[in-house]
């Protein structure tokens, strides 16, 4: 018997699905927890503009009272924008049912808008960059510390498109954990997998395409197989936007030394590492982000569009 995931459909998410139209889901963290206010609701309603722009219907993806919404309309996402501060849950796979029964409002992360999607029969989902090994997980003192994220992707079949792992994660161990998983990464227009900030991480692709139309038959081609599991689509930063990636490093690298000197640990971190760095680079890392985003969601969109014909 198929579970029954308390799921809510937008109608026009709805109506898309049912007529075969490309649809692109996206997650609701970046609107709650991912960047300041009053960032969070431009860069949420620049998303779906691109998505719309791209000839698909955009699927945001959030927790209210309850249900997995899937599809919000303007006041839910202004809602949810200007939720009081910690008002608004985390909801990943681990805290799904947890978040549901709370109540009220919880944004979702990467493994639970990738459920929800999935059940909505949605095939692409874009973020900013996704979780993975976090430094020192496997190290002299393990922290094990690992994103439910990469464990959704080995697990979910969707197209995910993001501008590669985040660049406070050992992106190397990251990239390892995916291939043991069997999680296909693709990087279109490079031989690099994106480094979230900057263009490149400085390291290879497992697999690279020269444009989104190349992708769109290897992501097909994987989706067909029926074989479960994601494909990881990355894409670099917009290179009016990006990073270079020395400055990058630096600014990731000692947030994270200051990180560890505080003994940070848990949930907490990242935000704290994402504010640090935003602080370090005078801000520059929130805009290589917020235009990140904002591309991710226009390349699904074709890739969406791509996939429907």
């Amino acid at each position: 018997m198929a579970p029954a995931l308390p799921l809510v459909v937008a109608p026009e998410v709805s109506a898309a699905l049912a007529a075969g139209r490309p649809v692109v889901a996206l997650e609701s963290t970046l609107i709650s927890h991912g960047l300041p206010h009053p960032r969070t609701l431009e860069v949420a309603l620049a998303s779906e503009a691109a998505v719309r722009e791209s000839g698909a219907v955009p699927a945001t993806v959030a927790i209210h009272d309850g249900r997995l919404l899937v599809g919000l309309d303007a006041a839910a996402l202004e809602a949810l924008a200007t939720a009081p501060e910690g008002s608004v849950r985390k909801a990943a796979r681990p805290s799904l049912a947890a978040a549901l029964v709370a109540g009220g409002w919880a944004a979702t992360t990467v493994s639970a808008t990738m459920i929800a999607a999935h059940a909505a029969g949605i095939r692409v989902f874009a973020t900013g960059g996704i979780g993975g090994v976090h430094r020192g997980a496997f190290g002299a003192a393990p922290t094990l510390d690992v994103s439910s994220d990469l464990e959704e992707l080995a697990r979910t079949p969707m197209a995910v498109v993001c501008a590669g792992p985040k660049s406070i994660l050992d992106v190397a161990a990251t990239l390892e954990y995916l291939e043991t998983r069997g999680v296909p990464v693709l990087a279109i227009g490079q031989d690099d997998v994106p480094g979230f900030y900057a263009r490149s991480s400085g390291l290879p692709a497992p697999a690279s395409v020269a444009d989104v139309a190349a992708a769109a038959r290897i992501v097909a081609a994987h989706l067909d197989l029926g074989i479960g599991g994601a494909i990881l689509v990355t894409v670099p930063a917009p290179e009016a936007a990006a990073l270079p990636e020395s400055v990058a490093r630096e600014a990731v690298d000692r947030a994270v030394l200051e990180a560890e000197a505080a003994n940070l640990r848990g949930p907490d971190t990242t935000p704290w590492l994402l504010a640090r760095i935003a602080e370090l680079t005078d801000g520059a890392s929130v805009r290589a982000n917020t235009a990140l985003i904002e591309n991710n969601a226009r390349v699904a969109g074709r890739l969406a569009a791509r996939l429907a014909r």
